[in-house]
């Protein structure tokens, strides 16, 4: 079984109809005990880092999530997900969960487009992802596959070899990071149609490492 851990941060049925379409059984939960039973952990979510940290908190859910980590689990962050398994954000000044060294960073204001237009902040629609090295779960994905964003900050991990791909909105950003046991994009796998799914199909059927 697959938990979707849910800490009252957005509707994460999408996920959970995606990870079904696929055919594999899922549990959105927020309960320790099937979390610590699960054999594969999706760390969804959407808001601000401030609020999600204390709700993870509250319900005991960031020493799970850590767990799961360090015991080996495959454990998949998507958007919000993505922004606190590091270890700050800018967003709220808050300390976040520290699974991998670094922060999370606001982009910059007035970027502009390579024609000079103004970019909107949040970062939100269709982006290409460039990997820059390869990772079991980006298998069958094509050059030009889009993927879905809706995010105004993201993830600058410390160390660049937890850098799975980047994508370019005014400026080159991590959009895909991890290492070990650990995968996470900025973008929402389930609402990035087929090479969304794709993803999610790689990481309910693989070990990651």
């Amino acid at each position: 079984m697959i938990a979707i851990i849910d800490y009252n941060a957005g509707n994460l049925t999408s996920v959970a109809h995606a990870v079904t379409h696929l055919g594999f059984k899922c549990k959105v939960t927020n309960d320790i005990r099937l979390i610590s039973e699960a054999e594969k952990i999706i760390f969804p979510g959407v808001g601000a880092a401030g609020s999600a940290m204390e709700s993870l908190r509250r319900l005991g859910l960031d020493q799970a999530v850590k767990k799961a980590f360090s015991d080996g689990k495959p454990v998949f962050g998507i958007c919000l997900g993505t922004q606190i398994i590091m270890q700050s954000s800018q967003e709220n000044n808050t300390e976040c969960i520290g699974i991998m060294a670094g922060s999370v960073k606001p982009f910059p204001e007035n970027m502009t487009s390579e024609d000079g237009l103004k970019l909107k902040i949040p970062h939100m629609g269709w982006n290409r992802i460039h990997p820059i090295k390869d990772h079991p779960l980006l298998a069958g994905l094509e050059d030009d596959d889009e993927f879905y964003f809706v995010h105004s900050f993201y993830p600058a991990p410390a160390h660049q070899q937890h850098v799975v791909a980047k994508t370019d909105h005014g400026i080159s950003f991590p959009s895909i990071i991890g290492f070990d046991n650990i995968f996470a994009t900025q973008f929402h796998p389930e609402k990035s149609g087929k090479p969304g799914l794709k993803i999610l199909n790689n990481f309910c059927r693989s070990k990651l490492y």
